[in-house]
Formats: structure tokens, C-alpha cells, sequence
């Protein structure tokens, strides 16, 4: 049985897990647990602390989403790592598999540029392009891996940090992720959607060295 967290990398300043699909981020809503109350929790016991567990949430993962997220252990590593996903310094490589529903999927990489309206919390954005500007722009990049019986694997490399803009993208583009039914998938996927968080690479903010974390999770066995 798998311990949890799985601690993809730590440090005095640091701690990377991965999240499971289907666990929200932090306090709210009906779910009784939550990843970063998990992770305060988990230091806590380890670590035989008296009091309070500073973990600092610099970025976030949708709840249907799994991959790595990364914590702050100290305030100050806190601001600076806020910053880096603030300026899009931080590269972050995403997977997904989608549908294809028979389209064929264009070869090499593809760079989507669109405008991201989100209009009520929970429910799905809207996207919009051709010369239109309201909302907030979303640039990704995205490539296929590789394709098999209707559907196919996707890296995502998102240059900006809007909320469901790989979800909504993808669609836009008639490749829905599998399990997102917000986004028009027609398929049910585990816990959660089929789109995980595969690996960030981001300046440490005391050391100023760069720090890459792979996860453990793998979709392209899966297809």
C-alpha cells in the first residue's frame, strides 16, 4: 500500500508531493480532507512538532487533477516561489489524455493563444479568440505523443496560469480530457480527469539554483 504524501523532493525550505486525483487543495466546499492540511498534518507527526505547521500554498491544481504540487515550509520561501508562478518563471509540463473523436491530430508543437472568462466559481470558463480580448489571455503550447483507438496523449506546457485553461483549450479544440464531462468528455476516468501534473522546474528561493520535480505518475501506459 502506498504511503501518503508520496514526497517527491524536501529540503529546509521545500516539500513537493503528489496529489491524488479527486482531493482538493485546501479547506472549503464538502470534502472533509484536503492536501495541504494532509501534507501539515503528515509534518507534524513526523517531525513530533508542539504547535502550528507553516506550509505556504504557492500554486494550485484543480481538485479532478493529480501531479505535483509544491509546498513552502518557511514565509520568505513562500513570497518568492508566489513570485515565480506570478511572472510564469516556473516551467511546468502537464500530460493529458483526450478524445479525439476521429479528428486527427495535428503533428509538432502547437501554440494556443486564447482569452479566458471564468463567470461563475465551479463552473466551466469560457474561451475566446479571433481578434477578441475579454478575460484574462491564456498561452499554452501542446504536442501529441501519441494516439491509439480514439484517443490520445497530450504535453502541455502552459505559459500562463488561468484557471482551466488547459481543460478549456483542449476542448476549444475538439479534444476534450478524458473524465472532463464540464468540458464535453462523453468517458468516466477514475476519481478524477485524465490530466496530470507531470513536472515543475523553478528557481529555489534561498540556494538561487534551479530545482526540477518529475512525478511518480505515468498516462502514457495507458494508451
Amino acid at each position: 500500500m502506498v504511503k501518503f504524501p508520496v514526497i517527491l523532493y524536501e529540503d529546509n525550505h521545500l516539500i513537493a508531493v503528489e496529489k491524488p486525483a479527486g482531493l482538493p487543495m485546501e479547506p472549503g466546499g464538502k470534502s472533509p480532507k484536503n492536501l495541504l492540511d494532509e501534507v501539515k498534518s503528515f509534518i507534524k507527526t513526523r517531525d513530533h512538532k508542539p504547535g502550528r505547521v507553516f506550509l505556504g500554498l504557492v500554486h494550485r491544481l484543480d481538485r479532478p487533477v493529480s501531479g505535483v504540487v509544491l509546498f513552502a515550509k518557511t514565509s520568505k520561501a513562500a513570497a518568492r516561489l508566489s513570485a515565480q508562478f506570478r511572472l510564469h518563471t516556473v516551467e511546468k509540463i502537464y500530460h493529458a489524455l483526450v478524445e479525439t473523436g476521429g479528428s486527427v491530430p495535428p503533428k509538432g508543437w502547437q501554440t494556443l493563444e486564447q482569452f479566458i472568462t471564468k463567470e461563475e466559481p465551479g463552473k466551466c470558463v469560457r474561451v475566446s479568440e479571433n481578434g477578441e480580448s475579454k478575460g484574462q489571455k491564456a498561452v499554452m503550447k501542446f504536442c501529441f505523443l501519441k494516439e491509439r483507438h480514439g484517443k490520445a496523449l497530450v504535453e502541455i506546457k502552459p505559459l500562463t496560469g488561468r484557471p482551466h485553461q488547459i481543460r478549456a483549450g483542449l476542448s476549444s479544440r475538439g479534444f476534450p480530457i478524458l473524465g472532463d464531462g464540464l468540458y464535453g468528455s462523453t468517458e468516466a476516468y477514475n476519481k478524477g480527469i485524465a490530466l496530470h501534473a507531470m513536472s515543475l522546474s523553478f528557481e529555489h528561493p534561498t540556494t538561487k539554483e534551479r530545482v526540477y520535480i518529475e512525478s511518480v505518475g505515468d498516462l502514457s501506459e495507458q494508451i
